[in-house]
């Protein structure tokens, strides 16, 4: 009986240094622009963040270089895509030299999809950029994408590689629950965004209402009206970006006048180009909630951070360990 239990012991072992071989080892690795959450997300997952030199030619040529081995093992890539392009050509070189240096998997988490609004053609000869985006990722050897709120969910489908596409909502619900508002409505700054509101109502168990808008040209509002009813109400504008702040600041000015209480907004992505922080200030709205997907260029007090390095982190680890990631998503 002792001999049987000490093989049993044995081969138990041997099975383990087996397993321990089979699963590669996980590093995470940033870009450039990207350190400050990718520094948050390897704490958070537990493990130290994994070391690039950047190379720079005097015409600003830049070549990345990973000054660790990462042959045979699972490489996490940190990048959001917001503009300039560079952010993008450097993610497309670390994934270049990734699979040239022989690493198992490559993902590319990109907690910001640069270039998403290009998902369709809504004129003629325009291109799809979010199309051509998907098609240089998977050319360049990214074995999966990570990414958050896309601007269209068919984006999807642009790759032929699996896609983890999380939502903002299991960071942003918590926080609008903790503010304990009462005659809570949510609303949408545009008829596209509706789906979105409509997940939020329902999970908050709320109203809903929708602005309607008309563009003269891009980021130029021309007319908004509301649908629904805000009097007496506080109310959350949702959507995944904002980017001038043009339409959530006209949005709460015209609720505000419509009778609401208060206007917030959630807003994942803090693109916030031109004269968006002014517009935030001088607006009716009391508080804009964004992640940390985009850093921000300054600091302002009506903005609050949620940061979505947790989230990352966690499901990173789940996909590492190839564990369900579906609990994760609250709608």
């Amino acid at each position: 009986m002792h001999l049987a239990k000490t093989t049993h012991t044995q081969l138990t072992t041997k099975q383990q240094i087996i397993m321990s071989h089979l699963e590669p080892e996980a590093k995470i690795f940033a870009c450039s622009q990207s350190v400050y959450l990718a520094e948050k997300i390897a704490e958070q997952y537990g493990i130290p963040l994994g070391k690039v030199t950047m190379s720079t030619y005097s015409d600003g040529e830049f070549q990345p270089s990973y000054e660790e081995s990462i042959r045979g093992l699972r490489v996490f890539i940190v990048c959001s895509t917001f503009p300039s392009a560079d952010n993008l050509m450097e993610l497309l070189l670390m994934i270049d030299a990734a699979k040239r240096a022989s690493a198992r998997h490559i993902t590319a988490v990109m907690p910001y999809f640069g270039w998403a609004r290009q998902d369709r053609k809504d004129k003629p000869r325009v291109p799809i950029g979010a199309k051509l985006v998907a098609n240089l990722l998977t050319a360049a050897g990214a074995t999966r994408i990570m990414t958050m709120d896309l601007h269209a969910d068919q984006i999807q489908g642009f790759f032929e590689k699996p896609v983890d596409h999380l939502f903002a909502s299991t960071i942003f619900l918590p926080y609008v629950q903790s503010l304990n508002l009462e005659n809570l409505t949510i609303a949408s700054p545009d008829m596209g965004g509706s789906k979105r509101a409509y997940a939020y109502s329902k999970f908050l168990e709320s109203d809903v209402v929708i602005c309607y808008k008309q563009r003269k040209a891009a980021n130029v509002i021309d007319t908004m009206e509301l649908i629904g009813e805000v009097k007496g109400r506080n109310v959350i504008l949702v959507d995944d970006m904002i980017d001038t702040g043009g339409t959530l600041a006209k949005a709460a000015d015209l609720m505000i006048e419509k009778g609401a209480l208060s206007v917030r907004a959630i807003c994942t992505h803090a693109i916030l180009s031109g004269g968006a922080y002014e517009k935030i200030e001088n607006s009716k709205l009391t508080e804009l909630i964004v992640t940390d997907s985009i850093p921000l260029k300054k600091e302002s007090n009506k903005i609050r951070v949620v940061s979505c390095a947790p989230l990352f982190a966690e499901v990173m680890h789940m996909v590492h360990h190839n564990n369900s990631i579906s609990g994760k998503f609250i709608m």
